[in-house]
């Protein structure tokens, strides 16, 4: 079990290894504790943030375990859209990898070889993924099939031609990933042994009460930035400038955007940000029917984002309660 499969666990190569390692699910469940918590907080970082992270103090071994583990804590949740957010999460976290496997100081057209081709081969892409002069080109029939949701993504879009639609090597990726959310997705949920189900009842108890306290007004009608709360507004000045954002900026910035209802064009407009990345995550929150919940303003602070004290808990009750006194003024 080596730092690849751990960095993409959903493999075939990744579950063969785990199936050669004669690994009980059962075992596993009742005995090791760390691959049952690193699963823990795959699925519970997956919900509440949108990716599912890494933890650096596991072993790959743990980090590989932990994905089964989370397939199974995620097929006992309750709860509605947790599946699709777990896959997109997984596909999010997938896409970071990536970008940072081509950012290596290692020669780039040998380095963008040794990331794309196994994964390519791995959802048979290979003979359908073609190298042009400056980009790439890829057969329409798998193009349809795993083309994310866009009108930037639309045949009307492309020049089609000899049946291949031209892509370039960052949409490649996004292809990629989309395959990748769809085979997390397959067989999800599945039906749980009890000596499976029963010992992980209270890790599934654990991230319900953390989705449990994850509330916030649902009732916002209108969009007025300037009433936004600092912190975000910060972040938003952040983006603007330039400046990079740490994933969990990102995230926050993003997520809240989403929630006040804001779709992805919008996002990235109001940010003046259109990079690959910003672009690919800003269409992962917005777009799996309901949006993530934003980060509290105690989690904010435990990132480093917020440094204030406010009247409210949640970002979203602050940015509410100033369109109410808004409305209040208003009305005077």
């Amino acid at each position: 079990m080596d730092a690849y499969h751990a960095r993409y666990p959903f493999l075939d190569e990744a579950r063969a290894t785990v199936e050669a390692a004669d690994v009980d699910l059962v075992t596993l469940v009742t005995s090791d504790h760390t691959a049952i918590e690193r699963g823990r907080a795959r699925v519970e970082s997956a919900l509440t943030e949108g990716t599912v992270g890494t933890n650096q103090r596991v072993s790959p071994r743990t980090e590989l375990l932990s994905y089964p583990i989370a397939r199974v804590l995620v097929s006992l949740l309750d709860t509605p859209g947790a599946i699709e957010k777990y896959a997109a999460a997984e596909a999010e976290s997938a896409h970071v990898r990536l970008a940072e496997e081509f950012e290596e100081d290692i020669d780039g057209q040998t380095r963008e070889h040794a990331a794309l081709d196994p994964l390519l081969q791995e959802f048979g892409l290979d003979s359908d993924v073609e190298e042009t002069d400056d980009s790439y080109r890829i057969a329409v029939g798998p193009y349809l099939r795993f083309a994310p949701a866009g009108e930037n993504w639309t045949l009307v879009t492309r020049e089609l031609a000899d049946g291949y639609v031209p892509v370039s090597r960052s949409e490649v990726i996004e292809l990629l990933c989309e395959a990748i959310e769809q085979r997390v997705v397959a067989g999800l949920p599945f039906e749980v042994p009890d000596e499976i189900s029963e010992p992980l009842f209270p890790v599934v108890r654990e991230i319900q009460s953390v989705l449990a306290s994850v509330e916030y007004p649902q009732n916002i009608d209108r969009i007025e930035p300037e009433e936004f709360p600092d912190c975000v507004t910060a972040l938003i000045e952040q983006s603007r400038d330039g400046d990079p954002l740490e994933s969990t900026e990102q995230f926050t910035l993003i997520s809240f955007l989403a929630a006040v209802g804001m779709d992805a064009d919008d996002i990235q407009d109001l940010c003046s940000k259109h990079g690959d990345q910003f672009t690919y995550t800003t269409e992962r929150l917005t777009g799996n029917g309901s949006p993530y919940p934003p980060p509290s303003f105690e989690t904010m602070k435990t990132y480093g984002i917020c440094a204030e004290d406010h009247d409210h808990a949640h970002p979203l009750e602050e940015y509410a309660s100033r369109l109410s006194s808004d409305d209040e003024v208003a009305s005077e």
